[in-house]
């Protein structure tokens, strides 16, 4: 039996939320909502009529999708910034903050959270994330005379 990646896992999962952040947020321009608007309408400004919440959902959206599936015209999967977990440990929280407060896109936002939770999970236990996208770690070489 193999080994769970997590960080191959977290991806699918952040990979999931993004598509539907994009989706939620373009949603959002032809019916603007807070989802806390039930409690107050302090928020309702973020919303309309300038829709400053949709357009920066959209871009973290964007920007999770190019960071979770980099395309190799971009040259994005050979910088740290793409291997880098703890990176991803603190922009995704704004992207999750960014989907839960828009009505429709609180299900992205509960993705974020988990797909947060498993690349906490395999930083936890010293996963790296590979140069090129979906690839396994490297084994050292194992060296004659070594068990």
């Amino acid at each position: 039996m193999g080994k769970l990646i997590k960080n191959h896992w977290a991806r699918l999962i952040v990979l999931t939320a993004a598509l539907y952040q994009i989706a939620a947020a373009l949603q959002g321009f032809f019916w603007p909502k807070i989802f806390w608007d039930f409690l107050t309408t302090n928020l309702d400004p973020a919303v309309r009529p300038i829709p400053i919440l949709q357009i920066l959902n959209l871009l973290l959206g964007i920007l999770a999708l190019a960071w979770e599936w980099p395309l190799p015209v971009f040259a994005f999967a050979e910088t740290a910034m793409h291997r880098s977990i703890e990176a991803r440990l603190a922009v995704y929280p704004l992207s999750a903050l960014a989907a839960l407060l828009l009505y429709q896109g609180t299900n992205p936002g509960i993705y974020y959270l988990i797909g947060l939770a498993v690349y906490f999970w395999g930083f936890s236990e010293g996963e790296v994330v590979c140069p090129d996208p979906w690839s396994l770690p490297r084994r050292k070489s194992a060296r004659l005379g070594h068990v």
